[in-house]
């Protein structure tokens, strides 16, 4: 099994004492990356939950430089010491209260002493106080407290603070001072040169008007600066001079530095001075000094550093960042440090000219789109070849190799000119992929602005190879006049797409390809339109070509319409269902069609193209389907919570599953529970064996895994022949409740006849002595595959032969 798609930016990562390596928090591991190539090169496993914390142990001397050793914190309750050259866990500490946050104060002080090495390690952890969580009446379950490393115990006694959820604890860069910020306060303290148990800190509180959400503070000077979520920066110079250090005055010089010695500080705030910058429109989410404490950096959701001369104020931009900003941390080489960016992206700059020098690019992380779609059909597209294309917040297609974990390119679909945080105008609405994944079709929808503006505008995008960028072969602006598209798809292997619309009808598409034979290059290959097919004019939901490309099967809202994709001719209709489908499917070489409809009553249903009916179908909110060479299909559904309570321990809090079927028998082969399964999608892809290497030579099928996306986009590659993997396997027996009861031949196209009872005595109602005036063969209007049960047509039929009078009214 291959994980990955993890966060990249869930937690501040930190640089190794040489400046060669990055450990970034990812998940329940800590991710190791070199510097110099951005690719990872190493992984600490053993948290079993969310890694918060990684504290790299510096290096006294320049000859102890290349030691690695860190700690790290988790959410569930260890801090475990390692050495990651190895990589090696070497230590635990359970406190037992998830952590959030973490500091070591002694790592960071520039002189120690010989007898403070040998004295006990401190960390100060803010952890979530689990008996406060769930007492309503507590309204505070974020605590700030000492944990003694050296002997693995929380100190019992002492509570730094009580906040209302857990907060950030920030600290100097001598090791002096910590602080957190809660609502409008910050707190300061101020640790001991000698710690012990028994040691109690010195604290200041400094108050704002607004909601805090950052702090830093100043390398040398006692200077700390803090954001708030209006876009405000507060910098207090000279704090805690009576907290810390101890200094008095009278009441008549306490009157005179109120009014002229303290400008900007707020009532009895210990400061000297407080000054106030504003440049970001929203909330500051970076602050962080320069290492020679002449900068002041900050970053929010604009997507813009700025720095700020600390002097004078003045400030300077690194502007296009393209998401908002979340970490910024500065290595041992003044030369280096590393910003943390939302769409799951850190970037290695070069100081002080601030070139972007690599970045490590994780998978985008969801977004809310402003339209929502039933299903994530068009939402991803895989390649067979193990790449997986999503659409980003920035209006672009990001290609991500699963089997690497990492990005392999990313195509702008849409020009962009806002910034991060205005209101979304442009969306990338589809994707689809050719089954080599040189050819592209992306769907793009303006949104209207009250209702007026819209516009559709269909792209196709071509590569030569797995390894060469996406370059723009054909726009085509409202392809179905103003209706939207609902799918794509393309030809197994001809050069051919089809795109169905809503406004009902579908199109398919072809490339034109002109070659010069003198000089074998081929010129420009544009897309054109190759025909136009629709049924009865109703909108057309979903499409899909059988897997040689000789038949293409689109959806008419509840109807399947079969047709010769070359001559563009209906060749025949399948059954009804009982709300519109979204997803069509074949089975392989298979002679079975798979439909998924959503809506009120959503339902998968597996269609007999030799019988032309419905096989069995099973009442399911199916999310993705996928088809596997050999014939059969996985589907990834949501559970609602019906079967969760039914079914109780099975699902342990899991809210979907996985189910893999043979089309002829409606028991599931396999089947597994997940979670976060909103969102999320499937598909079977070829097994790469350059990666997987000798030791995937003892699975069942060696050909093809299946892709399992999460709706954090999370994703895992598994054999899903292998029922003995850990992705909760449950009984069949959890089907039972779900199957319906398939409809054959007559049944399944005219309904079901009436039971027939030879002791019924009661007589029909007589029918009517005067025709209603309807000829009978209105009755036939209708679908030729959805006709009237016998009882509704025989008494109709016999009425048209009855003679029509016209009877006197008395």
């Amino acid at each position: 099994m291959i994980r990955g798609g993890k966060s990249l930016v869930s937690s501040s990562p930190a640089f190794s004492n040489d400046a060669t390596k990055l450990l970034v928090c990812t998940g329940t591991t800590v991710s190791i990356f070199s510097t110099a190539t951005a690719l990872q090169i190493g992984e600490l496993e053993g948290h079993l939950a969310l890694v918060t914390s990684v504290i790299v142990e510096p290096a006294v001397t320049s000859s102890s430089k290349k030691l690695c050793f860190c700690w790290t914190a988790s959410l569930d309750g260890t801090m475990r010491f390692w050495d990651f050259s190895v990589p090696e866990l070497i230590k635990t500490v359970d406190v037992k209260l998830p952590i959030f946050s973490m500091v070591i104060p002694r790592f960071l002080r520039q002189q120690v002493q010989n007898d403070d090495k040998k004295s006990d390690l401190y960390a100060y952890v803010s952890v979530e106080d689990i008996e406060g969580r769930d007492n309503p009446n507590k309204s505070s379950s974020g605590q700030i407290r000492k944990c003694n490393l050296t002997k693995s115990h929380l100190i019992a006694a002492l509570t730094l603070a009580e906040t209302p959820t857990p907060e950030l604890i920030t600290i100097s860069p001598s090791g002096k001072f910590f602080a957190i910020c809660s609502k409008r306060k910050v707190f300061v303290w101020e640790t001991s040169n000698k710690e012990s148990d028994r040691t109690t800190l010195k604290k200041l509180k400094l108050h704002h008007t607004k909601n805090f959400t950052a702090v830093a503070f100043h390398e040398s000077e006692r200077i700390i600066a803090a954001g708030d979520y209006t876009g405000r920066i507060l910098i207090w110079r000279g704090f805690g001079n009576k907290t810390f250090l101890g200094e008095s005055v009278s009441a008549a010089g306490k009157m005179m530095i109120d009014k002229e010695g303290r400008p900007g500080v707020r009532g009895n705030d210990d400061a000297e001075s407080c000054s106030t910058w504003h440049w970001h429109s929203s909330e500051v989410i970076v602050l962080s000094f320069s290492s020679d404490g002449a900068y002041l950096y900050s970053g929010g959701k604009e997507g813009v550093l700025v720095v700020w001369q600390l002097d004078t104020g003045k400030r300077k931009f690194l502007p296009r960042i393209g998401s908002p900003l979340l970490y910024y941390i500065k290595s041992s080489d003044p030369t280096m440090s590393s910003i943390s960016c939302a769409d799951n992206q850190i970037h290695l700059l070069q100081m002080p000219a601030m070139n972007i020098l690599k970045s490590i690019a994780g998978i985008k992380l969801p977004f809310a789109s402003p339209v929502t779609k039933e299903g994530s059909s068009g939402l991803y597209a895989f390649s067979s070849l193990g790449l997986l294309a999503l659409r980003t917040e920035n209006y672009c297609v990001q290609f991500y190799s699963l089997f690497d974990d990492r990005e392999s390119l990313e195509v702008q679909v849409c020009e962009r000119n806002h910034q991060p945080g205005d209101d979304v105008t442009v969306m990338v609405a589809l994707i689809a992929l050719s089954l080599d994944g040189t050819l592209m079709c992306t769907v793009e929808e303006r949104l209207p602005e009250n209702e007026i503006g819209g516009l559709i505008c269909l792209k196709f995008w071509s590569r030569e190879n797995q390894n060469e960028e996406f370059s723009l072969m054909t726009v085509i602006y409202e392809p179905h006049r103003d209706a939207g598209i609902s799918a794509i798809t393309f030809h197994p292997t001809l050069p051919m797409a089809v795109s169905s619309s809503f406004g009902g009808d579908f199109k398919t598409w072809v490339s034109r390809q002109k070659h010069n034979l003198k000089d074998k290059v081929h010129q420009r290959v544009s897309w054109t339109c190759h025909a136009v097919g629709s049924y009865k004019k109703k909108p057309m939901t979903a499409a899909s070509f059988s897997p040689d490309g000789s038949v293409l099967a689109v959806a008419a809202e509840t109807v399947i319409t079969l047709w010769d994709p070359h001559k563009n001719v209906l060749v025949t209709v399948i059954g009804e269902t009982s709300k519109y489908i979204t997803t069509l499917s074949f089975t392989g070489k298979s002679k079975f069609i798979v439909s998924v409809s959503h809506g009120s009553s959503p339902q998968l249903c597996v269609w007999s193209l030799s019988k032309l009916s419905i096989a069995w179908s099973y009442k399911l909110r199916v999310e993705a389907l996928t088809c596997a060479e050999d014939g059969s299909f996985a589907i990834f559904a949501i559970l609602n919570e019906t079967y969760k309570t039914v079914e109780g321990e099975i699902f342990l809090g899991r809210d979907g599953v996985i189910l893999i079927f043979n089309p002829s028998d409606p028991y599931p082969v396999s089947a597994w529970s997940v979670t976060k399964a909103v969102g999320g999608s499937i598909s079977f892809i070829k097994r790469n064996t350059d990666v997987l290497g000798d030791g995937a030579q003892d699975v069942h099928n060696p050909n093809e895994l299946l892709a399992y996306v999460n709706g954090d986009h999370e994703y895992m590659l598994f054999d899903h022949n292998n029922t003995t993997l850990s992705l909760q396997p449950f009984n069949r027996s959890f089907n039972s409740g779900l199957k319906e009861t398939g409809q054959f031949g007559y049944n399944s196209i005219y309904g079901e006849l009436p039971e027939f009872n030879p002791m019924k005595t009661d007589e029909a109602a007589p029918a009517p002595s005067i025709p209603t005036g309807k000829p009978w063969e209105t009755i036939f209007s209708g679908s030729s595959h959805n006709l009237p049960s016998l009882v509704k047509l025989c008494p109709v039929y016999l009425e048209s032969f009855l003679e029509k009078r016209s009877v006197p009214l008395e």
